[in-house]
Formats: structure tokens, C-alpha cells, sequence
């Protein structure tokens, strides 16, 4: 991979849940303009979860102890 994993396994599966959670409540209830916004920002938190990688976490310079690295 080209980048670095800095989410641990706890981290990514609660990204992907709350991510789904998001783009379901978006779509199903909120409507218009926001309801896409927020559908967006929940297909990027899923999408962060499933890739292991987080750019804010990175830019803030979090990283991940050897042994947990997956």
C-alpha cells in the first residue's frame, strides 16, 4: 500500500458502522441539499474505516503502535 494505517481495527469498524448509519439517516430522512451533504460525509467516514487510514489523523500525527499494525 502506499500509505500507512492509522486506525486501529476497533476504530475501523465503528467508522464503517457510523458511516452507514449516516448515509442511511441522510437519505431517508433529512432531504434537499443537506440530506446529500451528509450522505456524502457518511460515504467518506465508511470509506475511512475500510481503508484503514484516516488524513486528519495523519496530519495530526497520530500513528499506530508496532504490534497493532494489521
Amino acid at each position: 500500500m502506499f500509505y500507512v494505517k492509522n486506525l486501529p481495527g476497533w476504530e475501523r469498524w465503528l467508522r464503517v458502522g457510523g458511516g452507514i448509519v449516516m448515509t442511511a439517516y441522510a437519505l431517508m430522512n433529512v432531504g434537499g441539499i443537506v440530506g446529500w451533504l451528509i450522505s456524502a460525509a457518511g460515504i467518506g467516514t465508511a470509506l475511512s474505516g475500510v481503508l484503514g487510514f484516516c488524513p486528519m489523523c495523519a496530519l495530526a500525527g497520530r500513528r499506530l503502535a508496532k504490534r497493532t499494525r494489521d
